[in-house]
């Protein structure tokens, strides 16, 4: 899975959560560490990248210096400054500029090819992705949309990136559909959360401790996604399997659909995948 990127030099802009979480899977995978530099401001994120063993510096000028691939993966409000920077000190190099990975969110290609322009109009090839948060189990799902300058063995080496966290990486054809997957994956963990949250509230209601609650309800929410991931048959007809007519299943699944159900599912999705492309928009004229 990570052979393309064995040899490469990796540059990380940025050393938080979601940077750890990439870097931990590619040294899992076994990517020597030397070959990995991240770039961190903060003292403290800083000190955790460097314990793994990583090279570390403050400086996005010398970590991406001779990168072969470059993730970025900064606060889309610092991106624009963060990129130009980078562009400023590419300045009359004469190696092929690195393969950009974006996981700032947000922020479009159209941004960030503009961003990253340096002398004489270059741009770096650029993947834009959206992670989601259980990639720091190594249980991510993400989508990846690729400029169309770049080539099929970079989007190889963009694809391995991610699969070492991610157990699902979904190619989109459209950068619009990043959004969407940013409504369904990127932010979907919270539905869960949510619900699971309000499962544990209803079992405490109906007379169960919160621990007992909380016990039922987490193990509830693993058994079904395991069931998920590892059955053959559709959601729907796990559904169906495990609902008896006129039984208890089918009283509370009446009760979510006289309650709109499918609607505030759709409602959520789309309002996620609204704001992320509000965020674009706006990140771009700032």
């Amino acid at each position: 899975m990570t052979s393309q990127l064995q040899k490469r030099k990796l540059c990380f802009i940025g050393g938080g959560n979601m940077a750890g979480a990439i870097i931990g899977g590619l040294v899992a995978n076994g990517i020597d560490k030397q070959h990995i530099c991240v770039s961190e401001p903060w003292d403290v994120n800083r000190a955790k990248m460097q314990a793994t063993g990583v090279r570390t510096t403050a400086s996005n000028a010398e970590a991406a210096q001779d990168a072969d691939l470059l993730v970025l993966a900064v606060k889309p409000q610092v991106a624009r400054t963060v990129c130009q920077e980078l562009a400023a000190a590419w300045v009359g190099r004469s190696a092929s500029l690195p393969l950009i990975v974006s996981i700032a969110a947000g922020i479009t290609l159209r941004s960030l090819q503009e961003w990253f322009t340096v002398d004489g109009g270059r741009t770096p090839h650029i993947v834009r992705v959206m992670p989601n948060t259980p990639a720091l189990l190594g249980e991510g799902a993400s989508g990846l949309f690729a400029a169309g300058d770049v080539s099929q063995s970079e989007k190889d080496l963009a694809a391995s990136l991610l699969r070492s966290v991610s157990k699902v990486a979904e190619w989109v054809d459209r950068e619009e559909l990043i959004d969407v997957v940013t409504g369904l994956s990127g932010s979907g963990p919270a539905y869960f959360f949510a619900m699971v949250e309000h499962l544990i509230e209803s079992g405490i209601g109906l007379g169960l401790t919160r621990e007992q609650a909380t016990r039922l309800a987490k193990q509830t929410c693993f058994g079904a996604g395991k069931m998920l991931v590892e059955s053959s048959d559709e959601p729907a007809q796990l559904r169906i399997n495990v609902t008896s007519p006129k039984g208890t299943t089918e009283a509370a699944l009446k009760s979510f659909e006289a309650s709109g159900f499918k609607e505030i599912v759709d409602k959520a999705v789309k309002a996620a995948t609204d704001r992320g492309k509000e965020l674009g928009e706006t990140l771009a004229k700032s």
